[in-house]
């Protein structure tokens, strides 16, 4: 029994499309409006979904967090993650939840074509880089938040991080842990000029990284 976790944070204008989309697939979706200013919690209620609120903003991890522990508690067997302003395609879905069969974790790969701005395209080859020497694990795209893994999985790979760094903190848990994982390559698609991680967010994800890896701990259920 898959779900899908859309963590929201300020997407009043998009979460409706975005849920809209999501529905096409599967009627399990659980919205964790992250202590947003505008109405995006009331339009994800509008949608008749599962809607879960931070009273404050926490961060993406924490998000995405709240509603994966949410959806494990509804006896989840799987996660598909998506974000809510859109830049993810819904109709990737059934490929993530094929591939999930047979692997762990299944990340989204974006194509780095002339959409992409420019700095998220070299902040996110230094960190793929970083990623692969410190473990093991190959990917073109770390940074893409479209992804899919088995409840099995997430026990591994659950985060501490509450920001950005989830993304990067997953994959250095899931490299730890040996999961067997697949990539799918997904459209790039930005509503906004830029929008997401910063330079600071991406210094910020190198330094954790390399503690994760001294450190050598995972969070476990």
């Amino acid at each position: 029994m898959l779900w899908v976790v859309i963590p929201a944070y300020n997407e009043a204008r998009r979460i409706k499309e975005v849920i809209k989309g999501v529905k096409k697939y599967t009627k399990r979706i659980i919205v964790v409006d992250d202590g947003s200013k505008d109405k995006t919690f009331e339009a994800a209620q509008k949608q008749k979904v599962e809607v879960l609120r931070h009273i404050v903003n926490l961060g993406k991890g924490a998000a995405l967090k709240t509603g994966c522990d949410y959806a494990l508690r509804k006896k989840a067997t799987g996660f598909i993650v998506i974000d809510s302003d859109g830049q993810h395609d819904p109709k990737e879905i059934p490929k993530f939840a094929w591939k999930l069969r047979s692997h762990d974790i299944v990340f989204g790969q974006r194509r780095f074509d002339k959409n992409m701005p420019l700095i998220l395209k070299w902040g996110n080859r230094f960190i793929d880089f970083m990623i692969k020497m410190l473990y093991g694990i190959d990917l073109q795209d770390t940074q893409c938040g479209y992804r899919a893994f088995t409840a099995r999985a997430y026990r591994k790979i659950r985060w501490r991080a509450s920001d950005y760094s989830l993304e990067s903190e997953m994959i250095a848990n899931a490299g730890r842990a040996k999961l067997k994982y697949s990539t799918i390559s997904i459209a790039t698609i930005y509503s906004d000029k830029y929008k997401g991680t910063t330079v600071m967010d991406g210094m910020k994800i190198v330094i954790n990284m390399v503690m994760w890896r001294m450190k050598r701990g995972r969070v476990r259920l």
